[in-house]
């Protein structure tokens, strides 16, 4: 059987305009465990400052070795959908940590956080309600909207990023909708910027409401005890609906959740689509996130780390001559402007040893082309001031310092 020509050569020419435009992006391949420095394929060691591993959990002894007994105990997957056949004890006995880790009374768990905010919007949305959404929230927020729209035929609307009054404005013109859904992400992973979860939270109470909040760059991250942007603020247990990831800080493996009132989880695993179809997260991943929200609550000092090597990066690079977006989380953009000069300085970095990514257009703006640098517990101070220097020398051979 013969490929469609005509359709392999339309993908080709696409392929070839994105290398001409020197946006095109390539995969490097790892040879270790995720980590603080990683041994890459044809290049030995490099310092990794472009990974979601937040508290070094990846690679952590205890994590490893629940996952290892987790596949031993239940076998390497769930060989259908949960209400079939597909639901194991760990399940449930992370979904009850997960719970009680981000405030909530139940949680229920999914093999992606894009599966989780997919899962929920379609689910709870109705015709005739109203969802307003950050103009910088997530893709999967985006989209999950997009997909509840059209199966619902539900109003939606988009805010400015952080622009409260607009969103009262929204919610305003709306006051005739059955229910009014409110959309925010806790970190918002372009910026590292943090939403203003009490405003947000008054502003739902005024309006009646449902504030939901996509949590994943900051669980594990934020508060004193890595609870995330609820506890950050003092708030913990007072947003509605809090959606999550555990494939970054809470061992990054994968899988994502939906964390609120019981009687939610109890309807998304009734009419949740991807619940309804697709296979539960494999086991091995449950036990091994299961084991890194314990060790978590075992080690706040491991989120204190993290905190204090965000805030000495963020300084270093200030005293070297560069400008770093402020903030408050680890994640620390360094704006650079168009695309190609970002991806330019991302493979010069590379070739000296460090590795992290430039984004551009369209996952940020035009003319917001950045190096989105996140910073670890696991990394060293050493590792740090040694980025810092890699990042100015760079910095000043493509001309963004002098």
């Amino acid at each position: 059987m013969s490929l469609n020509s005509k359709f392999v050569a339309d993908l080709e020419g696409k392929v070839a305009q994105l290398k001409q435009d020197r946006v095109y992006k390539t995969l490097n391949y790892l040879e270790s465990p995720q980590s603080a420095r990683v041994t890459m394929e044809g290049r030995g060691e490099v310092l990794i400052l472009s990974s979601n591993n937040y508290l070094g959990l990846c690679d952590e002894p205890s994590v490893m070795e629940a996952g290892i007994a987790g596949i031993r105990k239940y076998g390497a997957g769930t060989g259908s959908v949960r209400f079939i056949c597909g639901t194991f004890t760990v399940h449930r006995e992370l979904e009850q940590a997960l719970a009680r880790f981000v405030g909530t009374d139940a949680s229920m768990s999914y093999v992606s956080a894009w599966n989780a905010n997919e899962g929920l919007t379609a689910t709870v949305v109705e015709e005739g309600d109203f969802v307003v959404s950050d103009a910088l929230n997530h893709a999967s927020i985006i989209d999950s909207i997009r997909l509840a729209k059209s199966i619902t035929k539900c109003t939606t609307a988009v805010y400015k990023h952080g622009e409260l009054d607009e969103l009262v404005e929204r919610l305003r013109a709306n006051a005739g909708a059955k229910r009014r859904l409110i959309w925010t992400d806790g970190v918002f992973s372009m910026e590292g910027s943090i939403a203003k979860l009490p405003e947000l939270l008054q502003i739902a109470r005024d309006h009646d409401a449902v504030l939901i909040m996509d949590d994943s760059h900051a669980t594990g991250v934020l508060g004193a005890t890595g609870r995330g942007t609820a506890e950050h603020f003092g708030v913990l247990g007072e947003v509605d609906v809090i959606t999550s990831t555990l494939g970054k800080a809470v061992g990054g493996a994968a899988g994502g959740f939906v964390a609120g009132p019981a009687a939610l989880c109890d309807m998304l695993t009734q009419r949740s689509r991807p619940q309804l179809f697709s296979n539960a997260l494999p086991p091995t991943v449950a036990a091994s996130a299961l084991a890194a929200v314990r060790f978590i609550e075992a080690h706040p000092e491991r989120v204190t780390a993290l905190h204090e090597n965000a805030r000495f990066f963020r300084s270093a690079l200030v005293e070297a001559g560069l400008k770093p977006l402020e903030g408050d989380t680890p994640i620390v953009p360094i704006i650079v402007g168009e695309t190609a000069v970002a991806i330019r300085m991302s493979e010069m970095l590379l070739d000296e040893g460090i590795f992290v990514t430039g984004f551009g257009f369209p996952v940020v703006p035009q003319g917001t082309a950045r190096l989105r640098c996140q910073v670890s517990a696991a990394h060293t101070r050493t590792d740090l001031e040694f980025a810092v220097r890699a990042i100015r020398s760079v910095a000043g051979r493509v001309g963004i310092v002098s």
